[in-house]
């Protein structure tokens, strides 16, 4: 009989969005039970969250000190632990399960601040717990079908990265939106505004397609809406490994966009373009042949990818089984699946967590210094 992995979560009580996508894409494939929780850092509010999804009131905690302690010590305690909090949140649960070798879901980005990082990048070491990140679009089949063509060399040597992520839900101030309120608050986002929050996106996911790592940015961040103190508006250029160019734009003040999340790979032999919009079809274009459309569990699949579908191809899939994807392999890696290794290999993790945060620093530094090419390994 096939066992689930019993999950409690830190944060997404009530108002938050992202605690139920994380329960719902948790589900998804049945690999694990939520059994225990502190929803909410509010007491009564997690204690109301609690009854609402019908949590055991005896393992819904007002404290995550309390939980990783109590939940250690039981012997049907939580074996993983999702963490959707704020992003300032992310390090001290996350360093405290994982003292108790309890496996950790975060997330993205890793944490708010590069100091966080580091102790959280140390704390990973000591564990016998693996961590992962939730950058839910490494999931998604099309992506993990258009990486192993880029690895197989089908583009021929890359010559340039193009990503863009614009949205539109932040062209204004944020007076009651809980959701727009914490993004805009460096005491709980961190550094960054958009390029935190959805630039960390744009790079990881150039990053996995490619096997290739940012090495240096020249970032001009800008600040848009009046009184607010992070960036809602980002134009970066990269330089990559292998001397690859590119650049990325970044918007969440793009009046009139939803998630218009896209990016383009060009190499000597052929390109790749993928829109998050349309996330089941990509578009390969190769040199002297005409362009061919990469589907969802289409014809052109390769069987290294590790991209299953749930559904019939033109069924569309997309933002859930992309976070479903990857509470998916990392049950298959904890539960030590044959593919356990190849598996590692795709999911966000503390390194690639630590290079995106190196990343988004590295921005806000260069966009504080008249845009100057800034090294990440400066950070």
């Amino acid at each position: 009989m096939k066992r689930r992995l019993r999950l409690g979560m830190i944060g997404g009580g009530q108002g938050a969005f992202i605690g139920a996508v994380h329960r719902l894409s948790a589900r998804m494939d049945d690999k694990y039970e939520f059994v225990a929780g502190c929803l909410s850092s509010t007491p009564e509010k997690a204690e109301t969250s609690a009854k609402e999804l019908g949590l055991d009131l005896n393992r819904s905690y007002p404290d995550y000190k309390i939980m990783a302690e109590e939940e250690s010590n039981r012997e049907d305690g939580i074996e993983v632990v999702s963490i959707v909090t704020p992003n300032h949140m992310h390090a001290a649960p996350a360093i405290k399960f994982l003292a108790k070798d309890i496996h950790v879901i975060c997330d993205k980005p890793m944490t708010a601040t590069m100091g966080d990082a580091y102790k959280l990048i140390e704390a990973i070491k000591l564990s016998k717990a693996h961590f992962f990140l939730t950058h839910n679009y490494s999931g998604y089949p099309v992506i993990r079908e258009i990486r192993v063509l880029v690895k197989n060399g089908e583009l021929g040597k890359i010559r340039i990265v193009k990503g863009s992520y614009l949205q539109g839900w932040l062209g204004s101030k944020e007076e009651g939106n809980k959701q727009a309120e914490w993004r805009t608050d460096p005491k709980r986002s961190g550094a960054a505004g958009s390029v935190g929050d959805i630039g960390s996106h744009a790079m990881h996911l150039i990053e996995f397609v490619t096997g290739l790592k940012c090495k240096t940015v020249a970032a001009d961040l800008t600040t848009f809406v009046e009184g607010r103190q992070l960036d809602d508006d980002a134009s970066i250029m990269i330089r990559m490994s292998e001397n690859v160019k590119g650049n990325l734009s970044i918007s969440q003040i793009a009046t009139g966009q939803e998630n218009n999340f896209c990016i383009s790979i060009y190499g000597e032999k052929g390109a790749l373009h993928w829109s998050q919009e349309n996330p089941n079809y990509a578009r390969f274009s190769k040199v002297g042949h005409a362009d061919q459309i990469i589907t969802r569990g289409g014809a052109i699949k390769n069987e290294n990818s590790y991209a299953p579908i749930r559904i019939p191809p033109g069924h569309p899939e997309g933002y859930l089984e992309g976070f479903a994807q990857i509470y998916s392999d990392a049950a298959d890696i904890i539960l030590n699946h044959k593919d356990k290794n190849k598996l590692l290999e795709l999911l966000p993790n503390g390194e690639s967590g630590l290079q995106i945060m190196k990343f988004i620093n590295a921005s806000v530094n260069s966009s504080k210094n008249n845009s100057i090419w800034t090294d990440l390994n400066s950070i």
